[in-house]
């Protein structure tokens, strides 16, 4: 099972969200997963080699891989489908490289910000990746969402996204997600992910593999 991480929009927690649901999928349920980090800025991989020095055995692997290294890796994914694969991408639509990666991919995550800069981002992104793979699930996911922020524009939002693909529940905005590793998430925040994630997982992940 591939499932692709994106949003041409920075800043949206592409590459936290990427690191919980490895850690999710692997720690919480048990599957092989291996995280490819495509994004330019290789923020998992550089995370992942520095924890290395510190924690034992890690639950997954992360390689540092570009675009145009995905069609040679393809083959290998299709013949594993009990496996689990997470793509970081770049947060970028003007990549020919993305199109072999959006036709291979199973699930789509994409994280965004109830503001219109993130709207206007996202829609176009999910609106290509399902031009180019009609059958892929795109996941909404809203994210770093402020308990006593009022979004004006989360209901319009959420109807326009639900016409593309699922709004899951969201991520709330918590100093302890930019202390995250790629071997272990904190008891609290594994109860504030539960009622992202279990769902997801159950409903999404679970019946592809």
């Amino acid at each position: 099972m591939l499932i692709i991480v994106g949003n041409q929009k920075g800043g949206v927690g592409k590459t936290t969200a990427t690191a919980l649901l490895a850690n999710f999928v692997t720690l919480a349920k048990g599957h092989n997963a291996l995280v490819l980090d495509m994004d330019y800025q290789q923020s998992i991989s550089q995370k992942f080699e520095r924890a290395k020095i510190l924690e034992n055995q890690e639950p997954y692997e992360v390689l540092a891989y570009s675009l145009q290294h995905f069609p040679a890796m393809e083959k290998t994914i299709k013949e594993n489908p009990q496996d689990i694969v997470l793509i970081d991408l770049p947060g970028k639509l003007d990549d020919d490289g993305l199109i072999r990666v959006f036709k291979a991919a199973d699930i789509a995550i994409c994280p965004f910000s109830y503001d219109e800069f993130s709207f206007e981002s996202t829609v176009p992104f999910a609106l290509v990746l399902k031009k180019i793979n009609p059958q892929v699930q795109v996941l909404f996911v809203p994210n770093r969402i402020k308990a006593n922020v009022k979004y004006e524009i989360k209901a319009e939002v959420n109807e326009q996204l639900n016409q593309i693909g699922f709004v899951t529940a969201p991520i709330p905005d918590r100093v302890e997600f930019q202390r995250i590793t790629t071997f272990q998430t904190s008891v609290t925040l594994q109860a504030i992910l539960a009622p992202v994630f279990e769902p997801i997982y159950q409903d999404f992940i679970l019946p592809k593999l």
